[in-house]
């Protein structure tokens, strides 16, 4: 029998603020955790001891926990009566999305205009950052070990395209840019480049004193806000859907079963981790020891032994969201001839027999029996055999931790565009298919 819906079109109304108050998985993460903080939700130290009372029992949702580290997110919720040995159902997604990132060294400049040094992050489709409007958004570190969030979300730079008239053949050739040359956008005129110019702005934009900042982790983004598209507006159109709109969804399930006040059969979590766009390999990536530690101490928390953790580990699940590739109609034949998953059609199972995504016909199973619970349609995705297949964190997390991981998704176009495209109701579809997940 279908479960009632849970999360309706103001879900979207609340992805696309997400979307746009998230130019970075600093804010991100930042955003998630307020999220949860109001739904009973508190933070945890990795530096203090965890005792039973950071993974407390409670009926009422109140029990809920997170640790923060950089760019990345862990959630989780204890019910009544957890075992050391209860079994985990994960939601596991990233937090970052290809952009332009500020070097080391970001003032330069040439002929008359000041320019920022960036480097490229991710694999971004570069022509969508041509003469866009950008600012600028991140971390800075301070002189007194403290980090501060800045986002300066109006028109700051550009990266100005060459005209065509000094390029006549680049409609019937296609645009050819050079990363180190092409990309470096502009943000005033002066005849000078002066070292420290940018940071000392951003101290000023933070409202820190001069020479406060030393260090940043800085990237460009679209200040045009989320919206959405068509005649009957049934599109939406973003930035950072990859996969942000999997961040937002799985603390939407997350904070849901946590104050639902049902009994649960497994503990929910929510992993959310950086730098998936580059490999995933580092501290607050799926590559990374943050997910195992957290479980891990989450099991000794509560009087859990070694084989305890075994045992949870053993019988845990994590459905890798991340958004994948609905069928372009203008490039149909880029797409496998029998899967063409459509916008709306609600969430996609992601297939890959090389092990680029982790579904097997176990996984397929868990997933399906959730969509049926929920009420929600899904749709498979499988790649053209005769192009390479992307991955995601779910090879990886299944790898690391020896835990049964499904790859899922919702199907978009543009992706790694600096604006994508997906349809009205996938976001609250994959929402709540999650729910359903986390209920067990």
């Amino acid at each position: 029998m279908s479960a009632p819906s849970r999360f309706d079109r103001g879900h979207t109304d609340d992805l696309m603020t997400f979307l746009t108050a998230s130019p970075s998985p600093y804010h991100a993460v930042a955003n998630a955790a307020e999220r949860l903080e109001k739904a009973g939700f508190r933070q945890v130290s990795e530096t203090d001891a965890w005792d039973a009372e950071s993974s407390p029992v409670s009926a009422a949702g109140t029990g809920g926990r997170y640790v923060l580290r950089g760019g990345a997110i862990v959630a989780w919720y204890v019910p009544e009566g957890a075992a050391p040995h209860t079994p985990f159902r994960i939601i596991g997604a990233h937090t970052d999305s290809p952009n332009l990132r500020v070097k080391p060294q970001p003032d330069t400049g040439a002929h008359g205009w000041r320019q920022v040094a960036v480097e490229i992050y991710g694999g971004p489709l570069l022509n969508s950052w041509l003469d866009r409007d950008l600012g600028l958004a991140g971390r800075l570190s301070l002189r007194d070990g403290s980090t501060r969030l800045v986002d300066v979300g109006r028109p700051l730079l550009r990266v100005p395209q060459l005209a065509i008239h000094l390029d006549r053949a680049v409609n019937t050739d296609g645009l050819k840019l050079d990363k180190q040359r092409h990309l470096q956008p502009v943000w005033g005129l002066g005849g000078d480049v002066r070292d420290g110019d940018l940071i000392a702005f951003l101290e000023e934009e933070a409202g820190l004193a001069a020479g406060q900042v030393t260090g940043w982790d800085l990237m460009a983004h679209s200040v045009e806000p989320a919206a959405y598209l068509g005649r009957d507006e049934e599109l939406v159109a973003g930035p950072r859907m990859d996969n942000l709109l999997s961040v937002h969804a799985g603390t939407a399930a997350l904070t849901a079963v946590a104050t639902g006040g049902e009994s649960l059969p497994y503990i929910p979590v929510l992993a959310a981790f950086d730098h998936e766009e580059n490999g995933s390999q580092s501290d607050t990536g799926a590559d990374g020891p943050l997910l195992g530690s957290v479980l891990e101490r989450s099991v000794f928390a509560r009087g859990g032994t070694y084989e305890d953790r075994a045992r949870a580990f053993a019988g845990t699940v994590c459905l890798s969201s991340d958004t994948g590739h609905a069928v372009h109609p203008n490039y149909a034949e880029r797409h496998d001839p029998t899967h063409h998953p459509r916008v709306n059609g609600g969430p996609i199972l992601k297939v890959n027999v090389n092990n680029r995504y982790a579904t097997d016909g176990s996984g397929r199973a868990v997933f399906a029996a959730a969509c049926e619970k929920a009420g929600v349609p899904f749709q498979n995705f499988v790649s053209n055999n005769s192009m390479p297949c992307g991955t995601t964190i779910g090879p990886i997390t299944a790898a690391r931790h020896g835990i049964r991981t499904v790859d899922i998704g919702v199907a978009i176009l543009s992706m790694h565009s600096a604006r994508e495209l997906c349809g009205d109701a996938d976001p609250y579809l994959l929402a709540n298919a999650l729910v359903a997940f986390l209920e067990g």
